[in-house]
């Protein structure tokens, strides 16, 4: 499978886990898992898919968004989703700092209105500057945003760690966003 073939895959792959499973002939349970047969058979209508594709991409996906359970029977996205799920998300003190990268051209908006979850059902955090970085380069020109984490937590707020290292929480209001300057980096 070329390389292209591959990103449409795993974009699908992307869209039955997290927002449109009835589109795939699947249904998630309460905490996001598929079936693999099913699966597999409901993305070969749209994609050129097999069981060995999914091995592929849950393995070697770079933000490690995919995991099997322990029989490989069935299969989950790690956050994401815009559907209803529990995917038993560990509460976690975060650090004092997070970061979320988003494009130049959203940040006013930001500022005025804070971070929302969007389509999703968290706010989607970076633990440093590099990964939010590139996750903002994904939209445009990028901004980097420091979160103030330690404040939220200081409030209530309920921070949640995924298994692949992303951050999640609820609404992010202004007064926690500063935008990220390069010259914190070479201060320490």
């Amino acid at each position: 499978m070329t390389d292209a073939r591959h990103v449409r895959a795993s974009k699908m792959l992307a869209c039955a886990l997290r927002h449109k499973p009835g589109e795939f002939g699947i249904e998630l349970d309460a905490h996001g898992w598929a079936q693999v047969g099913p699966l597999v058979r409901g993305m070969k209508g749209k994609v050129e898919f097999s069981r060995d594709i999914l091995e592929h991409i849950v393995a070697t996906d770079p933000k490690g968004r995919y995991e099997f359970d322990a029989r490989r029977t069935r299969v989950r996205a790690r956050q994401g989703h815009s559907v209803p799920v529990d995917v038993e998300l560990e509460r976690r003190e975060p650090p004092a700092v997070l970061y979320h990268g988003t494009a130049m051209k959203y940040l006013d908006k930001i500022m005025r209105e804070g971070l929302g979850p969007m389509r999703r059902l968290y706010v989607h955090l970076s633990p440093d500057r590099q990964t939010a970085l590139k996750v903002g380069s994904r939209h445009g020109e990028p901004v980097v945003l420091k979160v103030d984490a330690a404040a939220m937590a200081a409030e209530g707020r309920e921070f949640y760690l995924s298994r692949n290292g992303v951050w999640l929480a609820g609404p992010v209001e202004p007064r926690f966003l500063e935008v990220a300057t390069w010259a914190e980096d070479d201060a320490r």
